[in-house]
């Protein structure tokens, strides 16, 4: 457990599905305004991780910082619910939240 006053790290994997998507084109018009509106009202960073050349799916990567591990656990669970309400299927997901320790010696 990270001392009082610490850094914890948080991080969302998504997996979305879209099964009716017939080219790359037609998911990433689907992906995109989910990723640019999560950036926009979420205190998040967004990377598309996988999948990238299926029309079908895509692994999708939320993480944020927080020194209130609660705070930042519940905020990435609306992330999630936000992203389940999109025009995307929610096909599994894994959040993480983790203390990160930092040393007090000097590079």
């Amino acid at each position: 457990m990270a001392r009082q006053g610490g850094v914890y790290v948080g991080v969302l994997l998504i997996e979305l599905g879209t099964p009716w998507a017939k080219s790359l084109k037609e998911k990433r018009s689907l992906v995109m305004p989910v990723t640019e509106k999560l950036k926009a009202r979420f205190p998040v960073s967004v990377a598309r991780l996988d999948g990238l050349d299926a029309h079908d799916w895509e692994l999708i990567g939320i993480t944020s910082l927080s020194h209130d591990p609660v705070w930042l656990e519940g905020m990435l669970r609306k992330v999630l619910d936000f992203v389940g309400a999109r025009e995307v299927s929610v096909v599994r997901s894994q959040l993480d939240v983790e203390p990160w320790e930092f040393g007090s010696a000097q590079e």
